[in-house]
């Protein structure tokens, strides 16, 4: 099965205020782990970076002033994350804004019936508890120090690792590596050897001769069982 770790840096809070994408990161998972494969970019919004959003992310109106528009990149996005499920923290969020990205330049839409909601999973999980990504890397002991802005490549990798905890830890799908399969494999050749090879421990006549010589005790053992 493969999922794709999605995550979005913004200008802002709300696209239909003017507010823009400026990162895209992506990463994959089969069968819940990373592969290693990623997409990131950065993306010129066209526009000023509000001093609110820079304090988030940090980025700069003249570091993104030579960065792709949207549309120079949604080909390798839309290509990257094909028709996989899809995991954001706050969902809602990032799809508006992508959503938003894709209908100005005639795309469409993403469906959110393909997303998985990983805050919405954390609430479930632990209600009443501190839901953002920070607080579940604190919870289940997850290594943030980096995190001194949000970076979407890097929340996406924090995110993967938080997604294993909140679906039941890192040994949901774990699978053996080939060292132990074959060991395991050998294991069950020898049994299976040896209960063909094995001969009865004792024949009908020795059963018979066991039955008489109980029998011609006096007092019965606790352990008779031929009564």
């Amino acid at each position: 099965m493969r999922e794709i770790v999605l995550d979005t840096e913004t200008t802002g809070l709300d696209p239909k205020n003017g507010d823009k994408v400026v990162e895209i990161a992506c990463v994959e998972l089969i069968n819940h782990i990373p592969t290693g494969k990623c997409y990131q970019t950065y993306i010129n919004p066209k526009r000023d970076m509000p001093e609110g959003a820079f304090k988030v992310h940090g980025l700069t109106e003249q570091f993104l002033s030579d960065k792709p528009i949207f549309g120079d990149i949604v080909e390798d996005f839309l290509f990257f994350i094909e028709d996989s499920i899809l995991l954001i923290h706050n969902a809602k969020f990032d799809m508006n804004f992508l959503n938003h990205e894709l209908t100005l330049i005639g795309l469409e839409k993403l469906k959110f019936n393909r997303v998985i909601d990983t805050l919405q999973l954390a609430r479930e999980k632990h209600p009443g508890s501190p839901n953002s990504l920070d607080a579940l890397c604190r919870r289940y002991s997850i290594d943030n120090n980096k995190r001194d802005y949000h970076d979407a490549r890097l929340d996406c990798e924090l995110l993967a690792e938080v997604y294993m905890e909140l679906i039941g830890g890192r040994q949901h799908g774990l699978l053996l590596d080939k060292e132990t399969e074959e060991g395991i494999q050998k294991i069950d050749i020898i049994k299976n050897k040896r209960e063909k090879e094995l001969p009865e421990r004792l024949s009908s006549k020795d059963l018979q001769e066991h039955k008489l010589y109980i029998k011609s005790m006096h007092n019965k053992p606790l352990w008779d069982i031929y009564n």
